[in-house]
């Protein structure tokens, strides 16, 4: 597979009420690319949103749920989340302002 661009680290946010209550601590939730590390993950917040430092990134990966249609078996997609926890002097991340 061809080198990840910091743009294709981080797919989208992840909205739960967990994630939202974290975010007054300044840990942000993301789902991102399954093979991105920390260091990846890192320099793409740091990247795509202006003002940011990131202090800490954990990881977790989620097994693909086993599903079934009818009598075929089969597994969802496996994915990975990112809690990214920014510095205190760093500036909150602007697509969470809303929610």
């Amino acid at each position: 597979m061809a080198a990840l661009q910091y743009y294709d680290v981080i797919l989208k946010p992840v909205i739960t009420e967990k994630s939202m209550n974290a975010m007054g601590e300044k840990k942000y939730t993301f789902l991102v690319h399954p093979q991105a590390n920390k260091t990846q993950i890192k320099e793409a917040v740091e990247k795509m949103f202006e003002g940011t430092k990131v202090s800490k990134v954990n990881t977790m990966n989620n097994a693909g749920k086993t599903k079934r249609r009818g009598m075929v078996y089969g597994k969802t997609a496996k994915t990975k989340k990112a809690i990214v926890q920014l510095t205190e002097d760093s500036k909150d991340i602007e697509i969470f302002e809303g929610l």
